[in-house]
């Protein structure tokens, strides 16, 4: 544990950790406002006369944060050493070699995923999902207050987006992926001679499938080509299922078709990220072989 506190408090590392407290705090800050609001029935904010004039009121507040933003900054550069190291030298690779914090998410995804799924494709859906809120979102409730009751489902998937498959992939990225980007416990060492041997297998591959992706003389078997595309399209008809039982209700009836379609299609797919994780992760630590792609085609591998 040792050298897992020595990583955390790393300088560099220092302002991830600090930013991670302050997820959980504001996750708990927002949560706990929401429960408030649903118990009374009506939202705080709307009984706050929020119509303040900005001179002298706000301004002094801006002022006192400034103030006390810079006295933090000026601690902070007087006690901690600037993360800085020697000029970069090309035949001398960093051991990990690790992308800037907000970047660590991505390059963990590329454990699991292709680069272009990982680093284009998921990145650009992510991208617009957010655009498409506005105009897929028909609740009116819930606007400008903190609530769950109103919108359990918006409120859950971004949490679960959010916290799980954004800020546990940094931490993971951050604090867990040493040497070789090869996965340590906090307990455990970060040896640089460590080397891990994974044997990864196509899904069709593995027990009690045992569908061989590739035949004897390297061509796609057709057996697992078609495996493959079944448990993509099967787990992608989820959202079709779901619409024709329950087409008639009144809330999708005012939501359409067209907007279940895209929100179907954005929830799927991230839930298909966190399914292809587990694919890879639980293997691994059951002893078994992790992995590697679920559909495999000539064009494009998932």
């Amino acid at each position: 544990m040792q050298q897992f506190f020595e990583i955390l408090t790393k300088p560099d590392n220092l302002p991830i950790v600090f930013l991670l407290f302050s997820v959980i705090f504001f996750t708990w800050f927002a949560w706990t406002k929401a429960k408030k609001n649903d118990a009374q029935g009506y939202p705080v904010e709307a009984t706050l006369d929020d119509k303040v004039q900005v001179w002298p009121y706000l301004v002094r507040v801006e002022f006192l944060a400034t103030i006390a933003v810079m006295a933090v900054l000026v601690i902070w550069s007087i006690t901690l050493d600037a993360p800085l190291e020697e000029p970069a030298n090309r035949a001398l690779t960093p051991n990990p070699s690790k992308a800037p914090w907000y970047f660590l998410g991505l390059q963990e995804m590329l454990v699991y995923f292709d680069p272009w799924i990982a680093g284009v494709v998921l990145p650009s859906l992510i991208i617009v999902g957010l655009m498409a809120i506005p105009y897929i979102d028909i609740n009116p409730k819930g606007n400008g207050y903190y609530t769950f009751k109103e919108r359990k489902f918006a409120v859950l998937v971004f949490s679960f987006g959010f916290l799980i498959l954004w800020c546990l992939l940094i931490f993971i990225g951050t604090f867990l992926r040493g040497p070789g980007w090869n996965f340590f416990m906090p307990g455990e060492k970060w040896d640089p001679h460590f080397v891990a041997v994974l044997t990864n297998v196509d899904f069709s591959e593995m027990w009690p499938f045992n569908i061989a992706t590739r035949m004897p003389d390297g061509s796609l078997n057709p057996a697992a080509f078609i495996f493959g595309a079944v448990c993509v399209f099967g787990f992608y008809s989820l959202g079709p299922l779901y619409w024709l039982r329950k087409r008639n209700t009144d809330f999708m009836k005012k939501l359409g078709l067209v907007r279940y379609a895209i929100v179907s299609f954005l929830f799927l797919t991230m839930m298909g990220l966190l399914v292809k994780i587990l694919l890879r992760l639980i293997p691994t630590f059951l002893g078994m072989n992790p992995v590697k792609y679920v559909w495999v085609t000539p064009w494009f591998n998932v």
